[in-house]
């Protein structure tokens, strides 16, 4: 199992919405992702820097390098656009953060 983790950013005065749609995200896309080899998958939101830090869990057959490209993940990109910032092509700015310390 690879932890990995990543930051993104929401656009000010959109926290409330942004935890709002994911309290109740599509079910078919929990579903991807678990069957891309996504689990214990975590945002939070450092509500000074409107950072969002996400970590998450892959399998060793994770299948993640396709999802962006995938017609589902497609759909919640554009339906999450006005609040993420996102870059030209519609998908949101993430950057890849290095992990630094682990304890289990």
């Amino acid at each position: 199992m690879k932890r990995v983790a990543f930051k993104m950013k929401i656009h000010e005065g959109t926290a409330a919405e942004y935890k709002r749609r994911h309290d109740e995200i599509w079910p078919e896309l929990n579903e991807l992702l678990c069957a891309s080899g996504i689990s214990d998958y975590t945002i939070f939101l450092d509500e000074e820097s409107l950072e969002l830090f996400a970590v998450q869990k892959l399998s060793a057959e994770h299948t993640t390098a396709e999802l962006s490209q995938n017609p589902l993940v497609k759909k919640w990109c554009e339906y999450m656009s006005d609040i993420v910032l996102m870059d030209s092509s519609g998908d949101p700015i993430c950057t890849p953060l290095q992990e630094m310390y682990h304890l289990d």
